[in-house]
Order: structure tokens, then sequence, then C-alpha cells
């Protein structure tokens, strides 16, 4: 008879989210979604799927965001050392990721790409979506493609309340000047890795802990040793002394 619980450390999907305040290096940002975003194709548990951007610098970072992106990505095989974006995993991933693009042009803009990036593999191109409602599936459901949706938020209050507003909580990042905006990022920010002012992708495995909070798993904090303590039985001890 079974009479202790089996452990695990579990790492599931995430909707991960980079705040892009006005207050903040407006290159730096944009070369750190793109990044983000589009590095493996988009097929990372912690890529950036959501842009969340305050409503004064929107349109100046979208620009960018888009010129960043098309310097950055170049489509083709990967026997190519010159590029750096290659077809995603197979048939089916690409089926369902275009299956979710048709679906987010039904619900926002389409700023750059949206299609099939060749007929040769499963490619598709590096797509970003902008004026996206953060309630709607393109910004709540995890894609797990080169897909990018841009949020407008009103101010750094409303970016952090749309940041948290899905059933995730794997990685995020803010990028902002302000010391004030940072501390409450650390505080308000529900997310198991937060990065300020780089990327949210890119944690070093045996240096920085990585886990999520919420539906993207047990916060076991994997790639670290703290996820050892998991495995063992604390016991604790009292004695009187005499």
């Amino acid at each position: 008879m079974q009479i202790w619980l089996k452990r695990v450390v579990v790492e599931m999907g995430g909707k991960d989210a980079i705040i892009v305040d006005e207050e903040c290096d407006l290159e730096e940002a944009a070369d750190g979604v793109a990044a983000a975003a589009f590095g493996f194709q988009g097929q990372k548990c912690s890529a950036c799927s959501r842009a969340i951007v305050v409503e004064s610098i929107y349109d100046a970072f979208v620009e960018l965001l888009e010129k960043k992106t098309r310097e950055r990505v170049r489509v083709g095989s990967v026997e190519d050392p010159s590029v750096n974006f290659g077809p995603v995993i197979n048939q089916r991933a690409s089926q369902r990721i275009l299956s979710y693009i048709e679906e987010g042009k039904k619900q926002s803009d389409l700023l750059t790409g949206g299609g099939s990036g060749s007929e040769e593999g499963y490619y598709i191109e590096p797509t970003i979506l902008t004026n996206v409602d953060p309630r709607e599936v393109i910004a709540q459901e995890e894609v797990f493609g080169p897909v990018l949706v841009v949020i407008r938020a009103r101010d750094y209050e409303e970016a952090l309340r749309i940041a948290n507003d899905t059933i995730f909580g794997l990685t995020g990042a803010v990028y902002t000047t302000s010391p004030e905006k940072l501390e409450r990022a650390k505080k308000e920010f529900h997310v198991g890795n937060l990065y300020l002012n780089r990327k949210c992708t890119g944690a070093l495995v045996g240096i920085h802990p990585f886990g999520g909070f919420n539906m993207s798993g047990t916060d076991s904090k994997a790639g670290g040793r703290d996820y050892m303590l998991l495995f063992t039985q604390a016991k604790s001890i009292a004695r009187k002394l005499p």
C-alpha cells in the first residue's frame, strides 16, 4: 500500500507579456520584444506572445517593432548558417498556428506576416497583430508559434492589470527607466520569472531557476538547486532543555 505522495516538477504553458512603458529606451524595448517573440519560431514556453504598450508611445513602438522584426528575422532552411528562422515542428503545429492567426485577423489588425513562409516545409511568417482586445482568444490562449499581439494600455497601471489577466504566470518583462515602476512590477506582476529591462526569455540552466505560477506549472523552479528541496522531506525537531 502506498503511504507517500509522488512529487513532480510540472512545467506547462504561458501567455507571456512584455510591458513597454513610456519611460523606456524604445529601441531596446522593440529589439527585446522581437527577439523574445520570434526566437526559435516562438516555440518556447517563455516566448513573448503579448506586448502591452502604454498608449502614448504605442504607434511609435509598433513602427519600430515592425522594423526590428524585418531586420532580425530571415526565414529559410536552417542548413544555411545565415538563416535564424526555420520551420515549426510539424504539420499539426503549423495548422494549429495558422488557425489562430486567421482567428486573430478577425479580431485585430494584421501588421506583418500571417501566412506560410515557404511551400518547402512548415514555415510560418513572423506575425504581428495590433490593436488587440486583451480578452480575445488570440490574447488569452497559448499559440506556441511566431505570433505576437500588441495590446494598447492607457497607462502603466492598466498594463500591469492586463499582463496579469490570463490563467498563466510563467515569464514576464518590463521596460521602464522608472525605479518606482520597477518596484511595482516586482510586487504586482504575478509571474514566476520576471525580467526588468530585458527580454522575457533566456534563463540559464543551473544559474537562473525557472518555473511559473497558476496554470504555468508547480513553480518548483527547475534548472537550479532550489527544485531539489521538493524531493526531500523536512523534519522539524524540538527539544526541551533541562
